[in-house]
């Protein structure tokens, strides 16, 4: 062809791939995810025979990232994510920093530097929202209060994260350049940018956002176009992901979320949730599928000690972390092991 397929090549492998493992694992009778992601190794670098575009294959995954927490934001009204507030925000600070130790030292006992041992360590620490969400779809528990508990928990994960994203740079930059009072001031000044931007974007959403994307929504439903309605929904959770992360660098997956529980006030959320959800569910598949593109196999046989150290730090470490802080806070046994899971 005279043309570059490389988008539709990505799009058919992932989708195509993705369908047969995906059905060979619901025969095996295990999750559909584990084929998705085999799906994704067999169609990535590391493995012989047709290999997708990783990059191509990444953006189209952030897409499936926007639909997926525009959708549970649809869900997960602002009362909600403030109930779980108490147990939630201390979890999830607890966990991070548990986590990231934990991670820290494995690092610094492979011989890593102290920098790149931390970065490790904060990667272990957080979940994925994604997984997590699915899971709690399939289970009918996002509306639950342990759903609540973990969705809010992956919440405060999520603005940490994109704390810790713009603190590293400063603070290593600080200690080689700076140090002392400088790298102080340094620190705190990229602190509070990050949180004046953050609370410039909740403060649109809950002031203008409230006002302009409810209003845009009820006028599209008037118009009796149903086409017309899914391409507003599908225009306002990209177009303020997308607004989100370019004006306030605030992650797509955050930006979404606002903007799905925006909507989610409003009597037209639950048709805004099914005219999204033939796409949402296409999409999210290529995330899981740009996972496994990622995985390199021979990691398994060349690094087997780490691998299974790394592992042991996220079932083992971070699930009796979290277990232990769930029951400090006088939720049962049976909360505080959903919230371990997750």
């Amino acid at each position: 062809m005279p043309h570059d397929t490389s988008l539709i090549g990505t799009v058919v492998a992932g989708l195509v791939v993705a369908f047969l493992m995906g059905a060979l694992a619901h025969r095996l009778r295990i999750s559909p995810i584990a084929g998705y992601l085999l799906a994704g190794v067999l169609v990535g670098p590391f493995t012989p025979g047709f290999v997708a575009d990783t990059g191509l294959a990444l953006q189209l995954a952030e897409i499936g990232v926007i639909l997926l927490m525009f959708g549970v934001g649809l869900h997960f009204s602002l009362k909600d994510l403030l109930s779980v507030r108490r147990i939630a925000v201390p979890g999830a600070v607890v966990q991070i920093a548990a986590a990231t130790a934990l991670g820290t030292v494995l690092g610094l006992w492979l011989g890593w530097p102290f920098a790149g041992s931390l970065i490790f360590g904060l990667a272990l620490s957080v979940a994925s929202t994604v997984v997590l969400l699915r899971a709690l779809q399939a289970r009918d528990m996002v509306e639950t209060e342990k759903g609540r508990i973990a969705v809010g928990w992956l919440i405060v994960e999520d603005l940490a994260m994109v704390l810790a994203l713009v603190l590293l740079p400063a603070m290593f930059g600080a200690r080689g350049d700076e140090g002392g009072a400088g790298g102080s001031a340094a620190l705190l000044q990229s602190a509070g940018i990050v949180f004046l931007k953050v609370a410039g974007f909740v403060a649109m959403m809950l002031v203008l956002g409230r006002r302009i994307l409810p209003w845009v929504l009820h006028w599209v439903a008037h118009s009796g176009s149903r086409e017309l309605f899914r391409l507003a929904v599908l225009a306002t959770a990209l177009g303020v992901a997308f607004g989100a992360a370019v004006i306030f660098d605030v992650s797509f997956a955050l930006g979404a979320f606002f903007a799905g529980m925006i909507l989610g006030e409003t009597q037209l959320s639950r048709r805004a949730a099914e005219e999204t959800l033939p796409l949402r569910d296409a999409f999210a598949v290529l995330f899981f599928v740009s996972v496994g593109m990622l995985f390199d196999p021979w990691v398994l046989i060349e690094h087997p000690v780490p691998v299974l150290a790394t592992v042991a730090i996220i079932i083992v470490g971070k699930s009796l972390a979290a277990f232990a802080i769930v029951r400090a806070f006088g939720h049962s046994t049976q909360t505080a092991l959903t919230i371990s899971v997750s």
